[in-house]
């Protein structure tokens, strides 16, 4: 069975509103240069 409609929006709103943020942080690069700084601490 196919799920309800609600469920169905809510699912595409959720993972549009993830790529917009996502979008978003790309045009910080400050953001980009510290996540990559925390990542290389890593190692």
């Amino acid at each position: 069975m196919s799920k309800p409609l609600a469920v169905r929006a809510l699912a595409w709103t959720a993972a549009v509103a993830a790529l917009l943020a996502t979008f978003a942080l790309y045009h910080r690069p400050e953001f980009l240069v510290n996540l990559a700084d925390q990542l290389w601490s890593c190692f």
